[in-house]
C-alpha cells in the first residue's frame, strides 16, 4: 500500500520521524509504515509512537553490514510504491540512503530540516540550508518515493500511547552482500550523545588553552549537562572529540539550554543549535555575532565570568 516510510537506527531516532511522518501521512490521506531494525519485539514502540504498521527488518548476521540491506529495501519499494521515505541522516544510513535512491532512480534531498505537503499540487516540499545557513532552499521532487535524509534531533520524539493499534509484519530474506565485516570496534566516548543531552556547554576558540576546559566541564557539572566545542577545537585543534562539534560540518542539538564560551557565533556554528530553547553567551567582543541569536549574553572575560557563575550555581 503506498505510504510514508521511516528508518531509523535505533528506537528514538524512529520517534523523531514518527512524529514528522505522522501528519504528512494524514495530510496525504496514506498510511504511516516505520521500518523497525531492532527487532520484532521493538515494533510495538513504533506503533505506539504512531506507526499504521511497524515492518520488521531481516536480523543481520556477524558479518553483515547495513549495506546488506539496501536490496531488501529497494525490492520492497517497487512492490509497495510508497509515496515518501524518510530516512535518519546517520553516517550508515546516509550511505543507504543514497544507493536505494540511485537503484530507485529518484532524487533524495539530504539534511532535510522541514517538510511540506502542499494539497494545491499534491507534491512534498522540503528544505535544507545552502551555504552555511545563509540561505534556505526548497526542493520538489518529481520522481517516486520521495526520498529525503533528516538530521536526528529535527524532530521533538512522537508520544508513545500503549493503546494504538497496528500491524507488524516481518521480512525475511536477507541477500547476502559482496562487502563483509572483518572486525567491529567500539568507539572510545567520553560522554554520553550530546544530542540527548538537555543542557549543553560548548566551547570556542576563546578558550586560550586546552587545559583550559576543565573549567567548561565545571560549569557543565554543576548545570547536569555536557560539553560541546565549535569546529576549530574539535576538528582542528583537537581539544576535544570529533562527536562533540557543532554545527553544519558536526552535528545538530536541540537541549533546553545551550551555553557558549567563548564561541563568536559565525553561521556554520549557529546552524548546530539554533532550535535551542535558550540560548545564553558569554564573549568578551561585544560584537561577537553570537550575541545576535542569543537570549542572553555576558560581554565579559570567560576566565572572569565563568568562575563566578559556578560560584553563584553551587550556592
Amino acid at each position: 500500500m503506498p505510504g510514508v516510510w521511516v528508518l531509523g537506527e535505533n528506537k528514538n531516532q524512529s520517534l523523531e520521524l514518527l512524529s514528522a511522518g505522522r501528519p504528512m501521512a494524514d495530510r496525504m490521506g496514506v498510511h504511516l509504515t516505520s521500518l523497525v531494525l531492532g527487532g520484532r519485539e521493538e515494533a510495538g514502540d513504533h506503533i505506539a509512537g504512531g506507526a499504521d504498521e511497524a515492518l520488521v527488518l531481516p536480523p543481520l548476521a556477524e558479518d553483515q553490514s547495513l549495506d546488506a540491506l539496501i536490496l531488501v529495501l529497494v525490492q520492497e519499494a517497487r512492490e509497495v510504491d510508497p509515496d515518501l521515505f524518510l530516512i535518519a541522516s546517520t553516517y550508515r544510513l546516509r550511505e543507504v540512503a543514497a544507493r536505494v535512491a540511485s537503484l530507485l532512480k529518484t532524487g533524495l534531498c539530504s539534511e532535510t530540516l522541514k517538510i511540506n505537503f502542499t494539497e494545491n499540487y499534491r507534491s512534498v516540499e522540503m528544505e535544507r540550508l545552502l551555504y552555511g545557513g545563509a540561505a534556505v532552499e526548497r526542493v520538489v521532487c518529481l520522481t517516486r518515493p520521495v526520498m529525503a535524509t533528516v538530521p536526528p534531533g529535527t524532530y521533538e520524539q512522537a508520544p508513545i500511547d500503549p493503546a494504538r493499534e497496528g500491524q507488524t509484519r516481518e521480512m525475511k530474506e536477507t541477500p547476502r552482500s559482496p562487502c563483509k565485516v572483518l572486525e567491529r570496534r567500539a568507539r572510545e566516548r567520553r560522554t554520553r550523545d550530546i544530542r540527548e543531552a538537555r543542557v549543553v556547554v560548548c566551547v570556542g576558540r576563546g578558550m586560550e588553552k586546552k587545559e583550559d576546559i576543565t573549567l567548561a566541564r565545571e560549569l557543565a557539572d554543576v548545570l547536569g549537562g555536557e560539553i560541546a566545542g565549535t569546529r576549530p577545537v574539535t576538528e582542528e585543534l583537537h581539544w576535544l572529540p570529533e562527536d562533540l562539534c557543532i554545527g553544519l560540518s558536526g552535528i545538530q542539538i536541540r537541549p533546553d539550554l545551550y551555553v557558549g564560551l567563548g564561541v563568536s557565533g559565525q553561521i556554520q556554528h549557529v546552524t548546530g543549535f539554533r532550535d535551542a530553547k535558550i540560548i545564553c553567551a558569554v564573549n568578551r567582543d561585544a560584537n561577537a555575532p553570537i550575541f545576535g541569536v542569543a537570549d542572553m549574553g555576558i560581554v565579559g572575560d570567560l576566565y572572569d565570568v565563568v568562575p563566578k557563575l559556578i560560584g553563584a550555581l553551587k550556592k
